[in-house]
């Protein structure tokens, strides 16, 4: 009877982050930071910090893996399959409706007006997640400076994932140089192979299926990554067109859930509703068996002094890399007063009132959000 009531509270907490969770993977990871570690109290802290740098040394998009873990953490196997797809579903579902009205009429219904303050309150949360991280993830002094080290060189415009693995080497190598006289075994991760999509695709929801499962195996880092395997293959052979990919990227960007959910929309576009159920199992599918794999693993990781000053190293990048979103965010949202005071409000509610939900952050930026556009 617990497992049945865990697993019936793991549903619930995923398919609702799964419908308000706009704003990317460190929105997404900030709410959960919110919903798990401070109000449910599943794991603490340091331990959710260790999942965000666990789910660095896979593939696949980040903050989805982190639903799994964390329903890994309170349901075990169940709670993984359980998490991850209550997270994934509604956007599955909106993406769906999108992908068939953009068939029906062949362009997509105007959502500006309902989305406006949405990502000024983004903002905010972030900014709070980043806060609540860095007090644990800052540990020590080469800590604190590599972490602004990392922030700096985003900021620059060095791709994020090479700052990650970057900030995690330098890590390794400070500890083994500071701490020479200490043997210890390392867990090794092995890269996955970075294979092409097969030249010419089969429109059939199975060539669909094969297409996006191999791009869910090797996809590293942000999901952002997709749209340029999506573009070289996809676009080249002539199956969409180049404005269908962007309608498809614009469609990650304005659902709730994971960037991701833009498989669906072209699946849909490839072959009707079978297409899109076959892009959407395949572009997730290795996620979920990459956290099964990786889950049991992480207490060990961390008794490992080695592999436990990588992880201490790459979770502080993990916390720089949040900032520089959010700073990049700040930069290209907040152009107008509207939206800056949208910002400056969610900021005063989620550092002034530390217990108020980032469901009604969002919403009631979502509404603010759409009255001052009417100004």
């Amino acid at each position: 009877m617990s497992e049945k009531k865990n697993l019936i509270e793991i549903a619930q907490v995923f398919f609702k982050l799964g419908l308000i969770a706009f704003g990317g993977p460190a929105a997404h990871i900030a709410m959960m930071d919110d919903e798990i570690v401070r109000k449910r109290k599943w794991m603490s802290e340091q331990h959710f910090l260790d999942l965000i740098g666990a789910t660095n040394f896979i593939p696949g998009p980040n903050s989805t893996e982190m639903t799994m873990h964390c329903g890994y953490e309170r349901g075990g196997w169940k709670g993984l399959f359980v998490a991850g797809s209550c997270f994934i579903f509604p956007a599955v579902v909106i993406t769906c409706i999108f992908a068939w009205l953009y068939v029906e009429y062949g362009e997509l219904p105007a959502v500006e007006p309902f989305i406006y303050g949405i990502k000024p309150a983004i903002i905010a949360v972030i900014l709070m997640a980043a806060y609540k991280l860095g007090k644990k993830a800052v540990k020590t002094t080469p800590l604190a400076i590599l972490g602004a080290l990392t922030l700096v060189v985003c900021l620059l415009g060095v791709n994020k994932m090479i700052a990650l693995f970057g900030a995690g080497v330098v890590g390794l190598i400070y500890f083994l140089f500071t701490d020479r006289q200490h043997h210890d075994k390392t867990l090794g991760f092995a890269p996955f192979l970075f294979l092409p999509l097969s030249g010419a695709l089969n429109i059939s929801s199975l060539k669909i299926l094969f297409s996006f499962l191999k791009v869910g195996a090797i996809l590293y880092g942000s999901g952002y990554v997709l749209f340029a395997y999506l573009d070289s293959e996809l676009v080249a052979n002539g199956w969409l067109t180049r404005q269908e990919l962007l309608d498809a990227v614009a469609v990650g960007q304005f659902t709730p859930g994971p960037v991701l959910s833009t498989a669906t929309f072209i699946g849909y576009q490839m072959n009707g509703l079978t297409g899109a159920i076959a892009a959407t199992v395949g572009i997730f599918l290795p996620s979920f068996l990459f956290v099964l794999l990786l889950n049991p693993l992480i207490p060990k990781m961390r008794e490992s002094r080695v592999v436990s000053a990588l992880l201490d190293a790459v979770n502080v990048a993990a916390v720089a890399l949040i900032v520089a979103v959010c700073i990049e965010l700040s930069i290209e949202t907040l152009t107008e007063w509207q939206s800056t005071l949208i910002a400056v409000i969610s900021l005063a509610c989620v550092f002034g009132f530390k217990k108020v939900s980032p469901v009604y952050i969002v919403a009631g930026g979502a509404v603010l959000g759409f009255l001052l556009s009417l100004i």
